[in-house]
């Protein structure tokens, strides 16, 4: 099972929760979010996830929709219900932004998120906006 955490020594660091099971791109994140001097735990599915969060406080989550076991939109669903505080903070991924069904839950849950690929400039930037507080996406 892919987990891990990388641990760090600055007692303020914050730590976000990367949910991807591919593990390329888990590594694409941790390395971008590490330069960001980010914590990172890494998960490859919602299940998983969700275990964790009883654990640890994170300071946001980035969650692949496609996900073995436990995909990210039934994550999101069960944290609305457990954490409402923390489904603010979730940047989701996908591949898949053409269908139907995942535009309509991105457009519902008002969550950012990245299409894939998706570039480490991409990510940093929507990382950044959401440890500014940008988290839900705002209505023009």
């Amino acid at each position: 099972m892919l987990r891990y955490v990388v641990q760090s020594t600055k007692a303020n660091e914050k730590t976000v929760l990367v949910i991807e099971d591919e593990a390329s791109i888990a590594e694409v994140c941790t390395r971008v979010f590490r330069g960001e001097g980010l914590k990172v735990s890494v998960v490859p599915d919602g299940e998983a996830a969700l275990n964790l969060l009883s654990e640890e406080g994170f300071a946001f989550v980035l969650v692949d929709i496609r996900t073995p076991r436990m995909n990210g939109i039934e994550f999101y669903r069960h944290l609305e219900k457990r954490y409402p505080g923390m489904a603010g903070k979730v940047i989701f991924t996908t591949g898949d932004v053409l269908s139907s069904d995942i535009k309509t839950f991105l457009d519902e849950a008002e969550c950012l998120y990245l299409a894939k690929p998706f570039t480490p400039d991409e990510l940093k930037g929507i990382a950044r906006d959401m440890l500014d507080g940008k988290g839900r996406k705002r209505s023009e």
